[in-house]
């Protein structure tokens, strides 16, 4: 336990450094042997092949000027990987202010939770990982967050994305990776959530499904190895210039492979999203193209399990003739206004740094 507090302590203070330095708006892009990495402007009219971003610029190849396309998925299907990474032409550079959605994707996802070990530790959840549906448009990098009256958290994740449809029974041998914030309103999953069996997914869709809960990153990238290469990415999110959370995806339990296979096993299940039931986006055991798998976040979020104190009070007030709710309706209660109280979660006018060797960035404002 000592030696965690201590390794949790440098890396927030080796990534509050990296903030303060004014690292951000660079980050390392992959070579070309490894994986093609794609970036678009804002209009979605041109597409980049990026071999570098440095000091808040973009550099690359302009794809729409060689092959007339601005969809990075539709071309790699059409070309394949060695004629893009073959591809020479006019060299662009776009500020990253510029960049907008990479690839276009759907808005119905695969999502996993507690799929990182020490995560689950913090959130108190033992019987993870799980899966739910994550049921929302994507936003670009540089979108900003509604807070509303929620309790809002990060979740920096990995997602894989599908370039074209594939049979539910086998992971694909390809697929692309983007960045993504699983955006939480904890308030809402927490009044939603079945508490005696958490992993059911249950209340997670609802919790996690408001619009601009979903910015993804503004690099799409599409390795030759995408299970070798996904291992090898470190996660970094920063709140307010402080590191917040930090892990490799190798440490995540489920891997691609498992994520797909556990996603086989679940797509006949059902939750209630709205009034509407919604499964996980696999129709007749095929997953669409451009579906996200978002893969877990790391610890370091905002949630920490419910308080003792929460608990008690609540606890309290079921004894005390609160009948007409159950125990656990007057626990989460008591911990929703403990919490607003508290204002640890995401407040208007917090920003929310998600930057990511090879993977590209995500830059939120909170806004009201």
């Amino acid at each position: 336990m000592l030696a965690r507090f201590v390794g949790v302590l440098l890396m927030g203070l080796s990534m509050s450094h990296a903030a303060q330095a004014g690292t951000f708006g660079t980050v390392g892009i992959a070579p070309l042997e490894e994986a093609l990495t794609f970036a678009r402007d804002k209009a979605g009219t041109r597409l980049i092949l990026v071999s570098s971003y440095q000091g808040r610029q973009v550099t690359g190849i302009d794809l729409t000027a060689a092959f007339g396309a601005v969809d990075p998925i539709a071309l790699y299907n059409a070309k394949g990987y060695d004629a893009i990474a073959a591809v020479s032409g006019d060299e662009v550079t776009l500020p990253v202010s510029e960049l907008g959605l990479p690839v276009d994707l759907t808005a119905s996802h695969i999502a996993a939770g507690t799929n990182f070990p020490e995560h689950a530790e913090e959130s108190t959840v033992e019987d993870g990982p799980f899966l739910f549906a994550k049921e929302v448009e994507p936003t670009p990098f540089d979108a900003p967050i509604p807070a509303g009256e929620a309790l809002l958290d990060y979740e920096v994740e990995l997602a894989f994305v599908a370039l074209a449809p594939f049979d539910i029974s086998q992971a694909p041998a390809e697929a692309g990776l983007i960045l993504c914030n699983d955006v939480t309103d904890r308030a809402k999953l927490m009044r939603n959530i079945d508490a005696s069996d958490v992993t059911s997914g249950k209340g997670f869709t609802t919790g996690k499904s408001a619009p601009g809960y979903l910015p993804v990153g503004n690099l799409f990238v599409i390795p030759r190895d995408v299970r070798a290469f996904a291992a090898s990415v470190e996660l970094f999110l920063w709140r307010n210039g402080g590191g917040a959370q930090k892990a490799r995806q190798s440490e995540a339990i489920w891997d691609f492979d498992e994520l797909v296979r556990q996603s086989a096993e679940r797509q006949d299940v059902r939750w209630d999203f709205e009034g509407r039931e919604v499964g996980l986006p696999i129709h007749d055991g095929i997953v669409p193209a451009r579906t996200a798998i978002l893969a877990g976040t790391p610890d370091g979020t905002v949630f920490q399990g419910v308080d003792k104190s929460s608990m008690a009070l609540g606890a309290w007030d079921w004894i005390a003739g609160g009948w007409d709710r159950t125990l656990v309706s007057h626990v989460v209660e008591r911990q929703i206004a403990r919490e607003r109280d508290a204002r640890r979660y995401l407040q208007p006018g917090e920003h929310v740094v998600i930057s990511v060797d090879r993977m590209g960035e995500i830059d939120s404002l909170i806004v009201e």
